[in-house]
């Protein structure tokens, strides 16, 4: 656990105790805090009270005695509209904050000698396999490295810090919006595409909460920033961080594209490109390979070059040699949920991409194989599969499940599909149907929307279908 000082002997609200939290609670009582709590679920506020928390309902609390409120990234902070939470603390003039805060806050009231080092990484898609990367490489060459946040473990339940540690931090839109001092040694920026924009209020409220990544940039360019430039929105913000930041910009784009790329995206020799399986570094006398990441059984298709790019630039960033670094990535065991062989019976392959909860990201699993059975649905996000339909072609037959099984087989149109309803019947349905041509084929759950009309979360989802796929007689895919 991280103590979180600065507010010893003060009352601190905390609405939502679920994994933040309650961690958040934890760490803010271990550095001398009175946190007070308070959830709208009975069993939540239950367990609050058996760990020895003091319980409050803060509906009817005086917020004038509370010197912060931290609030469930879960919460709406201001859209569709504030949280009651919110507008209660605003009354009172109380700072709203939330755990990656608490957790900037704990790092800056060391001394300076004994900071640990952060990487931080969002975007729309691929963040989680972006962290789960660095963190990976980062421990293969011999660091001391915690990973968290809103990827495995809360971030204030990882190890208190030590100067010699890096923290790899997913971190969510969400969560970036409750920040106001949180500021990483290397920033990473994804990509950004249209998602919880009911939580953001449109378009222009996600990307203004993505950005805030880079809001805290360290004196004389300490920090780096590495972004896409593959994107519209990500492209723009290159120009707002080049002054501050020590700027990467990483594409997946062909060679003949460089030219429309700003200059300045590839200064000090600190720019990436992965095309056609190949990881290449970019400065201004052109293009150099890197690594070839054919190699990499984990890392299929162009969006894991990408991440990859990421993970490289950062890893050489904190000192890591070039050549370990690309040892890492290729014995990358994967993430599980996104792309991962779960499975393979007969010359029928089975992969798990579960966390692919919009199109956006579901295109990045299409675009990986030239033929697939897909498996799609659950509860569709605004446009649904609309643009995936160039990808269509790739698909042998799709089979639809969930609430979006009959707006997707009315968008697939011409593309074979068939209505299977639930995951143990999609996945017999789909594995029959890549049998009967004798081929190497691969059974894709790709859903392209939420997992919430029929499970908790894409992670349930996904045990689902490895579940149904090793019903069949599958072989557990032997990932190293």
């Amino acid at each position: 656990m991280i103590p979180v000082p600065g507010f010893e002997g003060r009352r601190i609200a905390v609405f939502g105790l679920g994994r933040s939290g309650l961690t958040a609670a934890r760490a803010l009582k271990a550095g001398g805090a009175l946190p007070v709590l308070w959830d709208d679920s009975v069993s939540s506020r239950m367990q609050a009270e058996a760990e020895g928390f003091a319980v409050e309902d803060l509906t009817v609390a005086d917020w004038s005695g509370f010197a912060a409120l931290v609030l469930s990234p879960g919460a709406p902070l201001t859209h569709p509209k504030p949280h009651w939470t919110v507008e209660k603390a605003k009354a009172a003039g109380v700072e709203v904050i939330g755990d990656i805060e608490l957790f900037a806050r704990a790092l800056a009231a060391l001394p300076e000698g004994e900071r640990p080092r952060v990487v931080a990484i969002t975007g729309t898609n691929g963040k989680s396999t972006t962290t789960a990367l660095i963190g990976w490489v980062l421990k293969q060459a011999g660091l001391t490295v915690h990973v968290g946040g809103n990827i495995g473990i809360g971030v204030l339940a990882l190890p208190e810090s030590t100067k010699d540690a890096v923290y790899v931090i997913e971190v969510s839109s969400y969560q970036l919006d409750l920040t106001t001092t949180f500021a990483p040694d290397v920033a990473i920026l994804t990509n950004i595409s249209p998602d919880h924009l009911d939580r953001h209020g449109g378009m222009e409220g996600y990307v203004t909460a993505k950005r805030r990544i880079f809001a805290k940039p360290r004196p004389n360019r300490q920090s780096a920033a590495m972004l896409s430039v593959d994107d519209e929105w990500s492209h723009w913000l290159t120009d707002e961080v080049c002054d501050d930041w020590a700027l990467a910009c990483v594409s997946t784009r062909s060679q003949g594209d460089l030219t429309e790329q700003p200059l300045n995206a590839f200064i000090s020799g600190f720019g990436f490109r992965a095309v056609d399986g190949c990881l290449l570094q970019a400065d201004k006398n052109g293009l150099h390979e890197i690594a070839d990441l054919r190699a990499a059984r984990s890392l299929p298709g162009k969006h894991n070059g990408q991440n990859a790019a990421f993970a490289y630039g950062a890893a050489v960033r904190l000192g890591v040699q070039p050549k370990v670094a690309v040892e890492g990535l290729l014995t990358f065991p994967g993430l599980a949920h996104r792309m991962e062989t779960v499975g393979q019976l007969g010359r029928v392959r089975f992969v798990n991409d579960s966390k692919a909860t919009n199109a956006d990201a579901a295109r990045q699993a299409l675009a990986s194989y030239e033929r697939s059975f897909w498996i799609a649905g659950g509860r569709a996000k605004a446009g649904g599969i609309d643009d995936l339909e160039d990808l269509f072609p790739r698909v042998v037959e799709a089979f639809l499940i969930g609430e979006a099984a009959g707006p997707f087989a009315a968008r697939l149109g011409d593309t074979p599909h068939r209505i299977s309803g639930d995951m143990t019947s999609a996945v017999q349905a789909a594995y029959e149907a890549a049998a009967a041509t004798g081929r190497d084929e691969v059974v894709l759950l790709s859903p392209a929307a939420a997992s919430f009309d029929q499970y908790p979360d894409f992670e349930v989802r996904g045990e689902a279908f490895r579940a149904a796929v090793l019903a069949l007689g599958a072989l557990p895919a032997n990932v190293p």
